[in-house]
């Protein structure tokens, strides 16, 4: 019986691995994602976090400032959330010629590494959380999809010991400017 479940278990993760998403999968999508390129006015995006059982727990808008110069830049990013927190995130990114990106952040642990490909764009790091009354470090799977010149849609896979905790999407829209986060700023007044 043990042999059997191991087995199993063997045979699973192998079908499983061969499930996984590639980067290289997307080299002939269109738009040609630039992280500096995209990312290149001030925008507003709008999340939502869901648990591991894919519940809603929070909503939040975030109002993107970048700058750059040449392939280094920083994305200032202002959190805000439906129930009333407000965060901040300071992204310091380099963009290699070769697609490459690497960033960090204040709460971000070591650096974070990922690379563009076609409309694609992947990137790892671990995040530290702050909590009520204490802190945690997931690991961060993070992938946009950018869908035209102006719209760009990420996923992240929110993981802790390999199990995915928690997912993440963001609706970036470049048209809007800084303007689309009234009514979550509201809550903050």
């Amino acid at each position: 019986m043990h042999k059997m479940l191991c087995g199993i278990a063997v045979l699973g993760s192998v079908l499983l691995s061969g499930c996984s998403v590639d980067l290289d999968d997307y080299t002939a999508d269109k738009p040609q994602f630039r992280l500096n390129q995209y990312f290149d006015q001030p925008m507003t995006a709008w999340g939502l976090l869901q648990d591991y059982s894919g519940k809603a727990t929070r909503r939040f808008c975030v109002e993107i400032t970048p700058s750059w110069q040449g392939g280094e830049g920083v994305l200032d990013e202002q959190f805000y959330f439906a129930d009333g927190e407000r965060q901040t995130r300071k992204w310091q990114i380099s963009v290699k010629p070769d697609g490459s990106v690497t960033g960090s952040a204040g709460d971000v642990e070591g650096t974070a590494r990922g690379a563009t490909v076609g409309s694609v764009f992947h990137w790892q790091y671990n995040l530290n959380l702050q909590l009520e009354d204490s802190s945690m470090t997931v690991f961060m799977d993070d992938w946009m999809y950018q869908l035209d010149n102006q719209r760009l849609m990420n996923r992240t896979y929110m993981q802790k010991f390999g199990i995915t905790v928690a997912e993440l999407s963001i609706f970036f829209d470049k048209s809007h400017g800084v303007n689309g986060c009234e009514d979550f700023r509201a809550v903050h007044q």
